[in-house]
Formats: structure tokens, sequence, C-alpha cells
């Protein structure tokens, strides 16, 4: 791959949504907005081989996004007075009242969160507008096809257009109703660097610590709000184990088997603190819940010091405070660990014939887990291939033909 090519692949990585944001802001149209930057992109690719890669990848793209916006409008007839309406947009000096956002794409992030909007539609439209991820990413975290997230979008859209909201930053006193779809967007956008849909890296870097530092601006924006404070705990706490969950072949490393001694303890200890600070509110969450289970694992020394028992209670509590097939999954691997296989074997049967995980591969890789535990091989090769059919990257998948291979299957 040229150096034209690469600086295009982290151009649309990095820029796609700030220059899509920019674009939707300036025409009000999120159709056209969407075309123009694909065209930009189109454009980029010839250009840049020729011509060189830009100083400024980001200002070039929304340059030529912006013109090709400006010659559709042309060409449409929309009319002088539609253009100059544009290129005044093109021009409008940020109002006082956006001051309150520092971060320019987070303060994207609370505009596009319209309460109009269902809260599903929201975080979809968010992130495929702002985080770039593909509609198979967030159809993962939604747990549902990626033709329903695709609908999901295209009636957001349509609703935008049709009821007339403006895409532009709310006042600060408008931010609160706005909050959890954003808290929301940033869990899911960390969730996929940190575990990733598809792809030979299990891990994506970028992602982890984008979702990071926009937490760490909207903590410093909102000190007050424990939610907050329990979302950049828990990816910190996540964040800590990163490096020790595959090896130098990109193979994945169980919990239990991960060097403990390449633990980030700088980012242990300020997830830590942040959820003491968080939790003495007396405002419970369900991201100061998981941020308490991830800090349970942090803090044990070795595996067997791990407290299964307080981690499943905590489960319990989470899936009491919001209720989630995957928080039961979740739940079963924790008793299945305190109480024994059977007993989260119990759980996971109940989930499966339930049908609400269907197509998730951790699904039957649990249950193949406890059946292997039990001695009952052939059901847990059976399991395993399951899972194995259905896993999105290669570091799962090698980790599951390896279990395979010692049932002898």
């Amino acid at each position: 791959m040229n150096t034209a090519d690469e600086a295009l692949g982290a151009a649309f990585r990095e820029e796609w949504g700030q220059v899509l944001a920019t674009l939707i802001r300036v025409t009000g149209d999120w159709e056209l907005a969407e075309e123009c930057v694909q065209e930009a992109f189109t454009k980029a690719l010839e250009r840049w081989r020729a011509e060189g890669v830009p100083r400024r990848p980001g200002a070039w793209l929304t340059t030529a996004a912006r013109n090709t916006a400006i010659d559709r409008l042309r060409r449409a007839a929309v009319g002088a007075e539609k253009l100059r309406e544009v290129a005044a947009m093109w021009h409008e000096p940020e109002s006082g009242e956006h001051a309150e956002i520092p971060d320019e794409r987070l303060k994207l992030m609370f505009t596009c969160c319209h309460p109009a909007l269902t809260m599903e539609a929201r975080v979809a439209l968010t992130l495929r507008t702002l985080a770039g991820l593909r509609p198979a990413e967030i159809a993962r975290a939604f747990l549902v096809g990626e033709a329903t997230i695709n609908k999901r979008i295209t009636r957001a859209k349509q609703k935008i257009k049709h009821a007339g909201i403006p895409y532009r930053v709310p006042p600060a006193h408008l931010l609160p109703e706005r909050t959890p779809a954003v808290l929301a967007v940033l869990y899911l956008l960390f969730t996929e660097g940190y575990a990733a849909t598809a792809g030979d890296a299990l891990v994506r870097r970028e992602l982890c610590a984008e979702a990071i530092r926009l937490a760490r601006v909207l903590a410093r924006l909102m000190p007050e709000e424990p939610e907050v404070s329990g979302l950049l705990a828990l990816m910190l706490l996540h964040d800590a184990r990163r490096a020790t969950r595959v090896d130098a072949d990109g193979a994945l490393v169980l919990l239990a088997d991960q060097d403990r001694t390449r633990w980030d303890a700088a980012e242990i200890e300020e997830g830590t603190a942040l959820l003491d600070a968080a939790l003495r509110r007396r405002s419970p969450g369900s991201y100061q819940i998981q941020a308490a289970i991830a800090a349970c694992h942090a803090q044990a020394a070795r595996p067997e010091d791990t407290d299964w028992a307080q981690i499943a209670a905590l489960y319990g509590t989470l899936t009491r405070l919001h209720p989630a097939p995957v928080v039961e999954l979740n739940r079963a691997v924790a008793v299945g660990m305190a109480e024994g296989p059977a007993a989260g074997l119990a759980i996971a049967d109940a989930l499966a014939a339930s049908g609400t995980l269907s197509g998730y591969h951790l699904l039957p890789a649990t249950r193949a887990d406890f059946l292997r535990r039990l001695g009952r091989t052939e059901e847990a090769a059976q399991a395993y291939r399951a899972a194995l059919g259905l896993a999105g990257t290669e570091a799962e998948r090698g980790y599951l033909r390896g279990r395979l291979t010692e049932l002898g299957g």
C-alpha cells in the first residue's frame, strides 16, 4: 500500500465524522452531505496518488466536499438565495452558547443526539455519522441484524428532514437530556475498540484511545455526574489490561492467563479513584456497577484471588437495573466461577432457549466452556463449532480452534 492510500485510510478513520458533521451543518441535508463526503474521499484517492498527500488532509477533504455540495446545489437550481445561505453558514462564527463544550467532536455528538429521536436511533446515527462505525459493527452492539440498523438510521434521517430538526449544538441547560445517549455512544465506541466486531485484530487501539479522550473531556465538563465518572473509570480499568489481551502473534489470551504484572497500574489507580468518588455520590448507575466489576478483576493480584461471588452479585444488581441478555450471559460466567460450571450452564442454557442472543458467538462459546469443565466433551465440541462459525475476528477463531483441537475435534 502506498503513502497516499495509507493517508486516506487514516483520514477516513480520523476525519470522516468531522467532515460529514460539517457538511450536515452547512447544508442541512444529511443525504447530500454523505454523498459529497464520499465523493471527496474518491477524489482524494486519485489526487493524492498523483500530487502527494496534503499537509492538512482533513481540511482538504472538507473543502472538496463543500465545493461538491455547492456545485450540486447550483446544478439542482436551488437558487442564489440557498447558495448565499450555505456560504453564510460556512463562515458562521460559533455562538457563545457553544463554548461550554470544549471539544469539537464531543460538541457534534451532543448535536447529533437529539431527544426527538429514540435512544436507539440517536446512538446508531451518531456512531455511524461521527464515529464512522460500519452498520455491521453498530448492529453487533445492539444485537440486531445489519438491515435493522440501516433502517433505523434511514428512519432517523427522514425524521430529521421531515420534522425540520436543526443540526446545532444545544445550549448548556439542555445538555443533561442528551447525556445518556452521548455516554452510550462513547461506551460502544470503546467496546468496538476493545473487542472488534470483525477483522484480523481483536483490539483497535485508536478507538479505545479516542473514547477515553472524549470521556475525559466530558468528565471535566460534568464533574458532578457520577455516571460520567463511572464510564471513564470503566474504560480505564478495562484499558489497563488491553496490552495483555493478545500475545505477540495476535492470539487471544484469556483473563486468567494474562500477565498481570504488565497491567497498567496507573490506569487502574486512576480508574479506581474515579469509581470511588462516583460511588460516594450515592446515585448508582450501570456504568458505575460495570466499573466496580472491572475493579474486582483489576485488583486481584492472581486469578485465584478474584472475588467471583462479589462479581456475580454485582451482575445481579446490574441485571435488575439494566436488564439485557448480554448482562445475563456475563452473570452466567460469574456464577459458573463462583458456584461451579453446572450453575453457570443452567443460566446460559436458559438464554439459549430464549433465543435473545441468537447469532452472538459468546453464548455458544460460554456454554462450550461450561460443558468442557463438566466433562461433556462431545457437547462442548459442538458448541465450540457453533461459536467458531459466528466469531468475527481471527483472534477469537484461533482460540476456538485451539479448544476444539484440545477436545480432539
